[in-house]
């Protein structure tokens, strides 16, 4: 990972995303090789303080109020009085929980709960975010801001890694992508770079008197002008090529339990 980048992480079930994230925050050990966090193991103190993770499984109490969960996740990171209230009313408001503060966590919508867990990652104001399926079965607002929010801790010069398996929130988000199966990155660049070295080339898609074609090109232009001055052109689109023709190349089309 490169400092101030977000660096997605995209892979079928099974591909071993969520593996990864539990390598990196200590949670695993491994089987063979090296983890380093900012030149630290993972499971070291350092490592800690400099980390936030927000796992694929929702890790906040339903029976203690928005404010109480991060409160309680702060004192795990020895922050305590006018510094903890001050961050975790910063955290309660990056993810537009305020209003919802004293509530039980229990009265809390699939959506909200999701933004809480965030806030939970965040809260210690960490140098490196792990994500991993933020959005999951969430309302579409609250997937907007949660997308949102990873923007936003880029801007605050804060890493994050972001692992999902929705190919248009990692083309609108990272800087890099991963994609991995079977415990191994097939493939790690800017998604431009990917769509060039893995993907087909651009779809001209052309109406004429004779009827439709499809032509891949590299020159669109090109080869339009010279569709209409034989044949006339009444209209025309261009597929370009998409990350998930990317995906589905370097992972295969079967199904994947």
């Amino acid at each position: 990972m490169r400092r101030g980048e977000i660096l997605g992480l995209l892979g079928p079930n099974g591909a071993g995303k969520t593996t990864a994230v539990g390598l990196v925050s200590g949670l695993l050990e491994p089987d063979g090789g090296r983890v380093s966090v900012a030149g630290s193991p993972p499971s070291s103190a350092e490592a800690r303080r400099r980390l936030g993770v927000a796992p694929q499984a929702l890790a906040v109490y339903d029976a203690l109020t928005g404010r109480e969960n991060l409160e309680f996740f702060a004192s795990l990171h020895g922050l305590a009085g006018a510094r903890r209230d001050e961050l975790v009313l910063s955290a309660l408001a990056f993810v537009g929980l305020s209003e919802r503060a004293s509530d039980r966590v229990s009265a809390y919508s699939g959506g909200m709960k999701r933004r809480l867990n965030l806030a939970a990652a965040v809260v210690h104001d960490p140098e490196i975010v792990i994500l991993d399926e933020p959005t999951v079965g969430v309302d579409p607002q609250s997937r907007n801001l949660v997308l949102g929010n990873v923007l936003a801790l880029r801007e605050r010069g804060r890493t994050v890694v972001y692992a999902t398996h929705y190919m248009e929130e990692a083309e609108r988000l990272c800087d890099r992508v991963a994609i991995v199966d079977r415990g191994r990155v097939l493939a790690l660049d800017t998604v431009e770079r990917l769509l060039t070295a893995h993907g087909a080339g651009s779809v001209l898609v052309v109406q004429t008197a004779a009827g439709e074609s499809r032509i891949e090109t590299a020159d669109p232009v090109g080869e339009l002008a010279r569709i209409h001055a034989s044949a006339g052109v009444t209209s025309f689109r261009l597929e370009r090529p998409r990350l998930e023709d990317v995906f589905l190349h370097l992972t295969g089309r079967c199904l994947r339990d």
